[in-house]
């Protein structure tokens, strides 16, 4: 499909489901994009870090976009990550993700050395021109260990080289001034990446947000879209600091046996499984895993739990954070 200029509205990272034998779990993936279809969401970005893009092989990352790609038929552009050290590689991404039917492809800076913005001027150039598909650039200082500076991003759309930006920095106040710069760029796209100030982001301008917990509350995420752009802002508050409460699943895993992605992407699965998306919660090695009591966490206090089997099958009813219903399959 034509992608639009600019791309308005949720665009969750899409998690990616695995099977105990940690290969792409196929059916449950198909399931994941209908759950996010019926809950309202504007567009699909599949191999971000939410969707543990940097764990997969080639042959996976493959499989998920055609799986995606296949199953949406154009109903919503399908945004591809294409994550790699260098440019040679992201190339190799990018010909792989475009020919599975990927509508744009998102990149972040190179990464592993250290790169002068004159070295990421120049990827985002090369990438650029070998793309059949709009670019969008993603800012992740958390793994690529320097900022994406928001005068390269600006002179790229200047240059028609960069179609967005992706903004998981969490830096709020460089955010607002890509945002206040790019108005003279009209179609460029500014999407945010953080699920927590979502309001404020649209609130300054952004046309978008791609919050990995819409994975699991798909529609409090468009609800919250439609409200801040009609003007609701003491319910649009209301429901960005219930979605706040929510996100606190991912702060589950014990800090002393776990990194913070490791809780994270562990919480955002374990939802999906307990609301029945997903037939199993697994994480891709290395990860450590979420323990039972850990799952446990996910959902509320009260609610009836079980332990989580290698068959990865749910059986009973619970009510998570929040009161969001998760509505586990039987058998």
């Amino acid at each position: 499909m034509t992608f639009p200029a600019p791309l308005t509205g949720v665009v969750p990272p899409v998690c990616t489901p695995l099977t105990p034998e940690r290969e792409v779990d196929v059916p449950s993936l198909l399931r994941l994009v209908d759950h996010l279809v019926e809950g309202g969401v504007h567009g699909l970005f599949v191999l971000g870090t939410t969707s543990e893009a940097a764990y997969l092989t080639d042959r996976q990352r493959r499989l998920v976009v055609e799986t995606v790609t296949g199953h949406v038929g154009g109903q919503l552009p399908v945004l591809a990550g294409v994550i790699d050290m260098t440019t040679p590689r992201v190339l190799d991404h990018v010909a792989s993700v475009t020919a599975a039917g990927a509508d744009a492809v998102v990149v972040i800076s190179p990464f592993y050395t250290r790169t002068h913005p004159a070295e990421i001027t120049r990827h985002y150039r090369l990438v650029a021109a070998a793309s059949p598909v709009p670019v969008l650039a993603y800012d992740l200082p958390a793994a690529v260990h320097t900022k994406l500076p928001g005068d390269v991003v600006l002179a790229l759309a200047a240059e028609g080289v960069l179609a967005g930006l992706k903004d998981s920095s969490g830096d709020l106040g460089a955010f607002r001034e890509v945002v206040r710069g790019a108005r003279a760029h009209p179609g460029f796209t500014v999407l945010t990446g953080s699920e927590l100030i979502v309001d404020a982001a649209l609130a300054v301008g952004a046309d978008g947000a791609v919050p990995g917990l819409a994975n699991v509350d798909p529609s409090g995420y468009v609800r919250l879209d439609r409200l801040c752009r009609a003007g609701d802002v003491d319910s649009a508050r209301a429901e960005q600091e219930r979605l706040c409460g929510l996100f606190g699943m991912v702060g589950v895993g014990d800090p002393g046996r776990m990194g913070a992605s490791s809780s994270a992407l562990g919480a955002f699965k374990a939802a999906l499984y307990l609301r029945g998306v997903i037939d199993c919660p697994v994480t891709a090695e290395p990860q450590m895993p979420l323990s039972e009591g850990e799952v446990e966490r996910v959902v509320a206090p009260a609610a009836p739990t079980r332990p989580v089997p290698g068959g990865c099958r749910p059986q009973t009813p619970a009510v998570g954070l929040n009161g969001l219903v998760l509505k586990r399959r039987t058998g």
